[in-house]
């Protein structure tokens, strides 16, 4: 039997094949900020439209803003969490609350 049909090894093409995968993006957390002038019906609200969450998981993230003072809405691309923050930003105020004046707070922070 002739040696010349078994496999070998070509680490040079292994390293083409390692090189031209694309590389995976860095993640990013859209963080959303706890305040006492919006309501849970505003979060859930918002969720739902600008992130496209259920009743239930508007609820939830909302609960957790309110316990722990913020909650990851989405991980996410740079570009998309940029996106993301900056809607919430620009959402407006709770019409639900007197004393809302504006959006919530969000940012983004790298995710590890």
């Amino acid at each position: 039997m002739s040696s010349s049909n078994a496999a070998v090894a070509h680490p040079e093409v292994e390293q083409q094949a390692a090189a031209s995968k694309p590389k995976r993006q860095p993640r990013y957390h859209v963080i959303l900020w706890d305040d006492p002038e919006h309501t849970y019906a505003y979060v859930i609200a918002m969720m739902q439209e600008l992130f496209h969450m259920s009743e239930t998981q508007g609820r939830k993230l909302a609960e957790q803003v309110d316990t722990t003072g913020r909650a990851i809405c989405l991980t996410t691309t740079l570009e998309h969490a940029e996106l993301k923050r900056d809607q919430i930003k620009a959402y407006g105020r709770d019409p639900n609350s007197m004393r809302s004046k504006g959006s919530m707070s969000a940012s983004i922070e790298p995710a590890t």
